[in-house]
């Protein structure tokens, strides 16, 4: 698409003529510059020294591609029975297949690398992870791959003890692990702590900023929609709330019963909610860490997070010391954290004395930080397959 920049002018040229000397001199230049475009371009496609398969089979996937690497699907329909896209990043071109189609034997392999996403949330995930680790093993066996990494969405306490025989280092197969929440066993060589992201299994969108995002006074001071646990902390947010009135001030819709599929309406709800208000409520459920969170971000709404551990056996690792959310903490997250939910009142009247200046600038700083968040989490995945799956230069 470069030729019509090529044509140094036409017939009827003049030499002489300053305004068309110059137009000549921005064309040659413009004829250089594209081509030295072409060469570059020629000499990145040379240096694809890696394909790598993703093989979404977790909606955690999803967050990996359309969130963090702005990958796009093909068919967009989100209940297609198979859905793929692809792309060149650093020295490796990425394809990715989603969808229930995608079985065991069933599909073409095309790389010799795979990262397999999975859940093991849960026992029966657990022993659907299973079987595709032992498909990915097989292959592995009969030399059709090379090697493996697994993104997880690891278990809420923490109890991933079942992955960990796959692991290279104890004899497995499996190269590297991405697994989300606080593992006690991330060590930044092969296992690495992995964001939780916003629930793509909720079909929650890429959201990108806008104008009126960024600068429109928003109806409410805080947010908070969800679930209310008997015993939790949760129903002591609730009654903190009701007690000064502050309930009148943020948009809050409890509900005493979890329900995985939102309706249309309550997703919209939801949306409208973040969208509105300044502060989004994030108190602790199983796991301190929540889509929530990731959720408000798009939403440049400033989350307010409980900043306590959960029970179970996540916490600190050899590599980091801030547990709950190491991962939000040592990238610098700008949230407001909270050890007890007393603390919301003075936050509360705090905002009502903000200008609406200086909540565009945090915003904007919130915003700015999410983007840059996934961008250094896209480098660092890609980095990290780059440094572990091609050989050494070492000779």
């Amino acid at each position: 698409g470069f030729t019509d920049h090529v044509a140094l002018g036409n017939e009827e040229w003049n030499p002489w003529d300053a305004d068309e000397k110059n137009e000549l001199a921005a064309s040659q230049q413009r004829y250089e510059a594209n081509l030295k475009m072409i060469k570059y371009a020629r000499s990145h496609l040379e240096q694809t020294s890696l394909r790598v398969q993703i093989w979404g089979k977790a909606a955690i996937g999803l967050y990996l591609w359309q969130h963090i690497f702005g990958g796009h699907l093909e068919p967009a329909d989100v209940t297609a029975q198979w859905r793929e896209g692809s792309q060149k990043a650093g020295r490796t071109y990425f394809s990715f297949l989603t969808g229930p189609s995608v079985v065991p034997g069933y599909f073409s392999v095309e790389a010799e690398h795979v990262v397999l996403v999975l859940n093991g949330r849960e026992p029966a995930k657990i022993a659907y992870a299973t079987q595709w680790l032992h498909y990915a093993q097989t292959l592995m066996e009969t030399r059709k791959i090379q090697h493996v990494a697994v993104v997880l969405l690891g278990n809420e306490q923490c109890n991933n003890a079942w992955i960990e025989p796959y692991l290279k280092r104890n004899g497995g197969f499996v190269n590297l692990l991405f697994v989300t929440y606080d593992y006690a066993f991330v060590n930044e060589e092969d296992i690495f702590q992995w964001p939780l992201g916003v629930a793509t299994y909720r079909s929650f969108p890429v959201v990108e900023p806008s104008w009126s995002m960024l600068r429109d006074p928003r109806s409410y001071l805080c947010n908070f929609l969800g679930t209310v646990y008997k015993n939790s902390s949760r129903e002591t947010l609730m009654e903190i709330l009701k007690q000064d009135g502050l309930d009148k001030l943020c948009w809050i819709a409890a509900r005493e019963q979890w329900q995985p599929q939102e309706t249309n309406e309550s997703f919209k709800n939801y949306q409208d909610a973040l969208l509105q208000s300044d502060l989004t409520l994030c108190p602790v459920g199983i796991n301190t860490e929540c889509y929530r969170i990731y959720e408000a971000c798009s939403y440049g709404s400033l989350p307010v997070i409980e900043d306590v551990m959960t029970p179970g056996v996540c916490g600190n690792s050899s590599m980091y010391h801030s547990a709950p959310l190491q991962l939000l903490k040592t990238m610098g997250a700008p949230f407001i954290f909270i050890k007890n939910w007393k603390e919301l009142p003075a936050i509360l009247e705090k905002e009502k004395k903000m200008s609406l200046q200086e909540k565009i600038r945090r915003r904007k700083k919130l915003l700015e930080w999410y983007r840059n968040f996934k961008a250094w989490m896209r480098e660092k995945f890609i980095n990290t397959l780059e440094n572990s799956f091609l050989p050494s230069d070492k000779g």
